[in-house]
């Protein structure tokens, strides 16, 4: 029986002696351990080894070494729990069940641990006692015994939320929550905030067992609302939040006394307690009810979240905010934070310029690592930022006061959280913002030479918020100072300040453009000299400055005093760099948008960067090979691969045709190839975004290999990975333009793929208007095959279309419309409208694009006579009318 084991005195001695030692600081001690430990698994009593110090040596062993052995146990269990004896998986299981009141809350907790690990393996299923038995713990007087049975109930809530409401346990939250309801009020503080916990965790899923009981379960909750214990509060305004987004009916009649009361909390002494309650106001904001709910409380609660933006003493303490100048100090390898590359996408410019999406926004703080990830600051940051976006102009009667205030007190703490308030609120109190911006963007500029590197550092990242008001403001009372002070804030003697200008920068060159060329050298001088100043950190955000820059200014930047100026410093640290380096990415990456950008330029640095991106790519591949034989070889880094090839697009695109000697000379066919069957989804993106590049720069080194390519190119028109699918739908439509009536025989194998993902609903922009364009490019060069299909695509093609800015890609998409509308011209007859408003959205079609037009369009209204036509062209909107009466005589 399972009961009557008993340990081997030597065997016990001989662990106890392991566990301790695991204990020590030495790592070389550590890791001998681990083997021992890891060695003694082909025991099949082991694990009742471990149990047994975990819960029976009370006074022999302390309580570290007893938890820590309940710890490997639960290793054990995740790793080998199927491999475990019955009698030995019964032993674990009892003594489990029997110790979880132990006295020690650290045991009690490392119990807990474990048995949800336990029942997570598909084990709740198989140990039919446990629920019922920590139920009935719940009502022991024994207060450690309903504590620690409480634990465990709350950890398996969390990591076993859907199955504990099957069918097959017989939906034991049905008897439950009701018992968890009772324990609200409960007289010990640590009970009442599990079972609040153990109930959070079945509201977003709205589950039925806490839906029928969500009267009590408000009525519960309200009456803890002046709870003295923090983690209790905590717990609370959580269920609040929650409740705020799946059951906002239940709330509204209470919603005033819920503002009232997280209006409190948002103020809890206790830090945590108040951003939870924060998080309150975003979720709200979210909601329809909100202008009209909490319009009446603004003026209340825009002053708390202002004060909640301000730094506390701590926050001062972690940042080091009383070092000005530490920029002479290396940075610790650990401060870096891992960066991931994100893989090249085709996409198309607009004619209507639309807002960037700043949903990832930091709220100026991505330099606040020493913080947590996510604190009240930003949370109240985040939350004015959502509100403006919500009461947008109508917040000014509050702020006005509150800012100027702020940003006229001397305590620069204070002034910092005033000009954090105006970047959060630049984008949604835009319009209210502007008469207020020819006084405020000076102040702003002032503030960038402050004597605080935290009020610097938020100064920039302010600014950048209104960069597209001050670029389109004359340059000499704006832009110019701006550039002035930010170029000097970029080679600041504080590495936050310096961080702060670069990303700030990237910002301005983003929104200005080519209106940046004037300022080029000067840009540069700063730039490069930045290279020598900066740390390591702050170096790849350099190269991110540098980049954009490229990006944004585009061939202005292929001068010869430029590239002298630029490339030396960027190709030494090209040379430093190892191929297992990380840093090559952000390197990488910059140089792509420098390859581009320079064009012919680029060439005399060309062959070094094309053979070592070949051969990262190639060295990548053979080691995927050999971890797929050898499950022991470690699967590598596939970053590496995908930066390499989208430098190698970077390199396509720019030199164009100088690329041929390089990919003549190579193997790059073969290895894209293989790339483009990788089962990571950014190898495939970033392979066919090259293979579009490679086959506009020289397409006779593609062409041999078409056969292989189209069938893996078709099997990738999967809209579930949007970026691979939407790249490889381009590079089909660069394949067709060099293909021309050779693609005849590769139709098939796509345009189905292609016609589905057009209708397809909720379907991403971008995705849709590169289908459309390579639906117009296979039509252009096979109209015979394609010109049948007409009907199922055209009024989804046209309002793919109508917002493209005028270039190549739109030019041949038309034409292959044309093209099939020759062939096919009933296809069109019933979303004619809609090929009317797409052919006025052109600003400048080449004469003989407009020709076609021409000819259609009057074709049609010959076709239906005058007074059809008269009749059918009333439904066009005025401006639609007009455009076709001015360019084409309709």
């Amino acid at each position: 029986m399972a009961f009557s084991w008993q340990p081997d005195p030597a065997g016990l001695q001989q662990i106890l002696t392991l566990l301790r030692e695991s204990q020590s600081p030495d790592t070389e001690t550590q890791r001998a351990v681990q083997q021992k430990l890891e060695d003694l698994n082909q025991f099949p009593d082991f694990n009742n080894y471990l149990i047994f110090v975990l819960t029976k040596l009370k006074n022999e062993a302390d309580e570290p070494t007893r938890s820590l052995s309940g710890l490997i146990l639960k290793n054990n269990v995740k790793a080998h729990y199927h491999n475990f004896p019955p009698e030995v998986t019964n032993f674990i299981k009892m003594e489990c069940l029997q110790n979880v009141g132990d006295p020690s809350a650290l045991i009690r907790a490392t119990i807990g641990i474990l048995i949800t690990t336990i029942a997570s393996k598909g084990e709740l299923a198989n140990w039919p006692e446990l629920l019922p038995s920590l139920c009935q713990l719940l009502d022991s007087e024994d207060y450690n015994t309903c504590e620690g049975a409480f634990g465990a109930l709350q950890k398996i809530c969390e990591d076993s939320a859907d199955f504990l409401d099957s069918e097959v346990l017989n939906r034991p939250l049905n008897v439950l929550i009701p018992k968890f309801l009772h324990f609200f009020k409960h007289h010990s503080p640590k009970i009442r905030s599990h079972a609040i916990a153990c109930v959070n965790q079945f509201i977003i899923s709205k589950t039925q067992a806490l839906m029928v009981h969500i009267d009590p379960f408000l009525e519960n909750l309200f009456s803890l609302a002046s709870d003295e214990d923090s983690e209790v509060r905590k717990n609370v305004c959580r269920a609040l939040v929650m409740l705020l987004e799946v059951r906002v009916d239940r709330l509204l009649p209470h919603m005033q006394n819920i503002i009232e009361y997280i209006l409190l909390r948002t103020q809890d002494p206790d830090e945590s307690v108040a951003l939870e309650a924060c998080e309150f106001w975003l979720t709200l904001a979210e909601q329809q009810i909100c202008s009209e709910v909490l319009g009446p409380h603004l003026q209340r609660l825009i002053p708390v979240l202002v004060h909640g933006m301000k730094y506390s003493e701590i926050d001062i303490i972690l940042l080091k905010g009383d070092v000005e100048e530490d920029d002479m100090i290396p940075d610790n390898v650990q401060d870096i934070k891992p960066r991931f590359h994100k893989s090249k996408a085709h996409t198309q410019q607009h004619s209507i310029e639309e807002d960037g999406d700043d949903s990832d926004d930091d709220y100026g703080l991505d330099d606040d690592d020493a913080l947590s990830d996510w604190n009240l600051r930003k949370c109240s940051a985040a939350a004015l930022d959502v509100l403006a976006n919500v009461f947008h102009d109508d917040l000014m009667p509050v702020l006005l006061p509150i800012l100027k205030e702020t940003l006229e007190c001397e305590e620069w703490e204070v002034k910092e959280s005033g000009i954090l308030v105006l970047g959060a609120i630049a984008e949604g109190s835009a319009n209210a913002m502007i008469p207020h911006l020819p006084r405020l963007v000076p102040f702003l500029i002032s503030c960038l030479s402050q004597k605080k590197a935290l009020v610097r550092s938020i100064t920039c990242w302010t600014l950048s918020r209104y960069s597209h008001w001050i670029v389109n403001q004359p340059h000499e009372d704006y832009l110019k100072p701006l550039m002035t002070e930010l170029l000097q804030r970029i080679l600041d003697s504080n590495k936050r300040v310096q961080e702060a200008a670069c990303s700030a920068f990237a910002t301005l060159e983003e929104e200005a453009c080519t209106e940046l060329v004037p300022y080029l050298d000067t840009i540069l001088k700063t730039l490069v000299y930045a290279f020598g100043k900066y740390q390591h950190k702050n170096l790849l955000i350099l190269y991110d400055a540098i980049g954009t820059l490229a990006d944004s200014v585009g061939h202005y930047l292929n001068q010869q005093n430029y590239i002298e100026m630029l490339m030396p410093p960027l190709i030494q640290k090209w040379n430093t760099l190892k191929d297992e380096d990380k840093d090559l990415f952000p390197l990488l990456e910059c140089l792509s948008s420098v390859a581009t950008a320079l064009q012919s330029g680029f060439l005399p640095y060309s062959k070094p960067v094309y053979e070592r991106c070949v051969s990262l790519t190639e060295k990548t591949l053979e080691q995927i090979n050999r971890a797929t034989l050898d499950p022991e070889v470690e699967q590598p880094d596939k970053d590496f691969m995908i930066v390499a090839l989208d430098l190698l697009s970077g390199l396509a695109e720019g030199l164009e045709g100088h690329i041929e000697v390089f990919v003549a000379s190579s193997n790059i066919m073969s290895l894209l190839f293989q790339c483009m069957q990788d089962k990571m989804p950014e190898v495939r993106q970033s392979s066919f975004a090259l293979l579009g590049d490679l086959t506009k720069a020289c397409f006779q080194h593609v062409k041999p290999h078409i056969n292989d390519f189209i069938p893996v190119l078709g099997q990738n028109l999967n809209p579930e990975f949007i970026s691979v699918c939407n790249n490889a739908t381009w590079a089909i439509g660069e394949v067709s333009i060099q293909m021309k009536g050779d693609m005849t025989p590769y139709i098939q194998m796509v345009l189905n793929h292609l016609v589905e993902i057009i209708n397809r609903p909720n379907t991403p922009k971008t995705l849709l208007e590169n289908t459309a364009i390579t639906i117009g490019r296979l039509g252009l060069v096979c109209p015979d095959m394609v010109a049948p299909m007409l009907p199922q695509f055209i009024r989804q093609w046209c309002t793919s279309l109508r917002n493209i800015r005028d270039n190549e890609e739109k030019d041949s998409a038309f034409r292959g419309i044309c093209a099939m509308i020759a062939v096919n011209p009933l296809g069109v007859v019933q979303d004619f409208i809609f090929f009317c408003d797409a052919v006025a959205s052109w600003q400048n079609p080449k004469p003989d694009l407009k020709e076609m037009f021409y000819k259609i369009l009057h074709g049609f209204k010959a076709q239906v006579g005058e007074d059809n036509w008269t009749q059918f062209s009333n439904q066009f909107p005025l401006p639609l009318r007009e455009r076709l009466a001015a360019n084409y005589n309709l």
